[in-house]
């Protein structure tokens, strides 16, 4: 376990630095070569950002996110313009029967969908207080950080805090994706696409922070719930360019991506096995969707 100091921030974990195994030779390509890098201490959040704690910031500051603010017609020209409207791309799970051929078959642009209204429709209630913020854009994300004081963490500093100490290991918590039959995070349980019926530790959607059982240096939702953006520009230096995942990025003419660790809820076995540390993904900057968020991260 991680050791405290008398001067830890509210909600936030110390990570003494340390050397460790980056990367994975048995998974995606991206993933390689396995390297040792070192990271000096920092403290992170405990949990991902939540609903609750965006809405202070946007309240106190007035700022607007990115899905909120209307798509420039020079980033598409090929579109048009009276659809260039504020959204976001939210994740619909397609119908029973039916025979989706890839992401965007439940993937969908949706007019409205911002983060206090994640799937276009329906307002944030008081039960969603403590769920991950999602459609926050690299840039609000960014905003956020330094309105806190707080910084992104690199893609290093990220993966080594959501190993928790377990150095050259699969999984955050050991070998076993479901270590004696027991749910780990929240991952897609069943047929992705396809959402089952909900129940204990199903959730098919994001969770509550904290809802699964924290890390060996008492951080929670580093695997699972929602991708988390770092600071890292995409390279594909670990290997050969990504495949597609169950990530969708918005069509648009904005080449700058960055590095997304951690899965997310959508990751499953039958389709995208990136809940685990080494685990990497680009994303365009000016994409939201409905299930990347963040945590931020404080040097001394």
């Amino acid at each position: 376990m991680q050791a405290t100091s008398p001067h830890q921030p509210p909600a936030m974990q110390w990570i003494e630095g340390g050397e460790f195994q980056m990367g994975s030779e048995q998974h995606y390509p991206e993933e390689r070569p396995r390297q040792i890098k070192q990271v000096n201490g920092f403290w992170m959040d405990v949990t991902p950002v939540t609903n609750r704690q965006f809405a202070e910031f946007v309240s106190a500051t007035g700022y607007l996110t990115e899905a909120e603010k209307k798509p420039c017609a020079a980033d598409f020209p090929d579109v048009d313009p009276a659809l260039l409207v504020p959204g976001a791309l939210v994740f619909r799970s397609p119908a029973a029967g039916s025979q989706p051929r890839d992401y965007r078959d439940w993937w969908f642009y949706v007019a409205g969908a911002c983060w206090h209204r994640p799937d276009g429709i329906q307002s944030l209630t008081p039960d969603d207080a403590d769920k991950p913020v999602v459609q926050v854009a690299w840039q609000d994300a960014l905003a956020y950080a330094r309105w806190a004081g707080k910084t992104l963490p690199t893609e290093a500093e990220w993966e080594y805090a959501a190993r928790g100490g377990h150095d050259g290991l699969p999984y955050a918590w050991g070998n076993e994706f479901q270590p004696e039959g027991k749910l780990m995070a929240n991952t897609w349980q069943g047929n992705f696409p396809f959402s089952g019926q909900p129940g204990q530790g199903r959730y098919f959607a994001t969770s509550p922070v904290a809802a699964f059982p924290a890390n060996d240096y008492g951080l929670y939702d580093m695997i699972g719930n929602v991708w988390e953006w770092t600071l890292d520009t995409w390279q594909p230096d670990h290997s050969a360019p990504a495949r597609t995942c169950c990530l969708a990025t918005r069509p648009t003419g904005v080449e700058r991506q960055k590095v997304v660790k951690g899965g997310s809820y959508l990751c499953a076995p039958n389709y995208c096995r990136r809940y685990r540390p080494a685990a990497r993904h680009p994303q365009t900057t000016d994409s939201a969707t409905s299930h990347i968020g963040f945590r931020c991260i404080r040097h001394r």
